[in-house]
């Protein structure tokens, strides 16, 4: 697809660069990101010929709210007003992030989201920023990833030593969906005039081979992923197993009322793309994954998994950036459709948020970066989306990482889960957290000291959800 088709296909969709600016914060010294910035920038305008007007921040809950609920660090309130002040000055377009995963740490000493009342708390944090900056935000994140404070944290612990309890962890889930949908409420009850949305980490990939139990073993990893936030969003309900189980709902949480208020109607769903995955079912493992691949970074991940019903693969001859990422331009496409395939005109309109091509070995032979190339990989990844947008799929934004975008869950984790390490390097070995493996998530029930895990059994698939042909 040309420059010119390219562009015309994504008519209307607003174009960004993804930051990690925190707005309450001290201001870092002016060189810092400057010229990452203008570089990620005018790769966008290469491609589609559109200027990049867009520049979204995240608002920074715990300097805003150090002390408690009810309180306000003034100075740190000016740095958010001179900060919009200056974007809207320099013609750019203000989006604002609630939520970086960060709480307060009186918040986090209360339970953090395992606290029912965290989401009422986050609805007056958010009223009063609608308040207060409303009238220059053109667009509103609640939280940078529902994953990462929840499934991430409190049921696999993997931020923070002995903070993952498994499914007792699963309460966070409902409670951050449903301190999203009462942001939304409060922001509009506020008067914000921009469009307000969240985001998830979308989860994709292919069937390892054509068994028909590799597909089934795919469905169940975006079941506990994708459709563990999305079915309350969007279908104004759990998430359930083939026994008809919700496991989110098994724990008690879930109150008269609270699937309305998550059913809140948003004006765009935020996505978050990191990599597409193999996965096949855990009988086939031995097919798939001959001996002299599997690493024991490999394993380590895949017993995790396994109890849910799926294991994770390398693709074969496939080249991978310096995280191990599969570079496969249309696994980000293919992921959105199989979103649009679910859920169908109930998913609101779409906008990528965090993707991109951030590696720093993807140089030239002068050892600079290799813009060509890099914009060469970005092209095809666009391409295959705007066939998406050509075909009738709302993606109404698309935001590109920077190489500083996400730089400790690259480093610490991406590669681990990716699992195509060059074979000349050692794999990476990020202290797995104990609770993994021998209690919490995913303990085995009849280990001792296991404790009860969760209940492993498959998801429903996608046609028994929705009746589809």
């Amino acid at each position: 697809m040309s420059d010119g088709s390219l562009h015309e296909s994504f008519r209307g969709v607003d174009w960004g660069v993804a930051t990690a600016d925190t707005v309450a914060a001290p201001p870092p010294p002016p060189p810092e990101q400057g010229g990452h910035f203008r570089q990620w920038t005018e790769d966008i305008r290469q491609l589609v010929g559109a200027p990049v007007d867009a520049h979204r921040m995240v608002a920074g809950w715990p300097q805003l709210q150090p002390d408690g609920p009810g309180t306000w660090d003034r100075d740190a309130l000016d740095r958010c007003d001179r900060a919009l002040d200056s974007l809207v000055a320099r013609g750019l377009r203000p989006g604002l992030t609630l939520l970086h995963r960060s709480l307060p740490p009186w918040l986090d000493a209360a339970g953090g989201w395992l606290a029912r009342d965290t989401a009422e708390h986050f609805a007056a944090y958010a009223a009063e920023l609608g308040h207060r900056f409303g009238d220059r935000v053109e667009r509103w994140i609640t939280s940078t990833d529902l994953a990462g404070p929840t499934l991430a944290d409190h049921v696999a612990g993997m931020y923070g030593p002995g903070r993952g309890i498994g499914r007792a962890g699963l309460p966070t889930v409902h409670h951050i969906l449903l301190a999203n949908g009462l942001a939304a409420q409060a922001l509009r009850a506020a008067g914000a005039s921009g469009r307000i949305g969240t985001t998830i980490t979308l989860v994709g990939g292919y069937p390892a081979t054509d068994d028909p139990f590799d597909r089934l073993a795919l469905e169940r990893l975006e079941s506990w992923t994708n459709r563990l936030f999305l079915d309350p969003m969007l279908l104004g309900e759990h998430m359930v197993t083939e026994e008809d189980i919700s496991p989110v709902e098994a724990t008690g949480c879930v109150r008269p009322g609270d699937l309305d208020v998550i059913a809140t109607a948003q004006d765009l769903l935020g996505l978050s793309w990191h990599t597409p995955f193999r996965v096949t079912a855990p009988e086939n493992l031995p097919r798939v994954l001959p001996t002299t691949k599997c690493l024991s970074a490999l394993n380590e991940v895949n017993r995790l998994l396994v109890g849910l019903g799926f294991a994770i693969v390398p693709f074969d001859d496939v080249e991978t950036t310096a995280y191990g990422w599969p570079i496969l331009p249309e696994g980000l496409a293919d992921a959105v459709a199989g979103l649009h395939y679910l859920y169908g005109d109930r998913l609101p309109p779409l906008s990528v948020v965090d993707n991109g091509m951030g590696d720093l070995d993807l140089v030239d032979g002068t050892g600079r970066c290799d813009d060509a190339r890099r914009r060469a990989l970005l092209r095809a990844r666009l391409s295959w989306l705007a066939g998406l947008v050509a075909a009738g799929v709302d993606v109404c934004g698309y935001e590109y990482w920077s190489v500083l975008d996400n730089l400790e869950a690259k480093f610490r984790y991406t590669r681990l889960y990716s699992m195509a390490v060059p074979d000349h390097e050692p794999p990476p070995r990020p202290p797995m957290p104990s609770d993994w493996v021998h209690g919490g998530a995913f303990a085995d029930a009849a280990a001792p000291g296991g404790g009860p895990g969760l209940t492993l059994v498959p998801a429903v698939s996608r046609d028994q959800r929705l009746g589809a042909p």
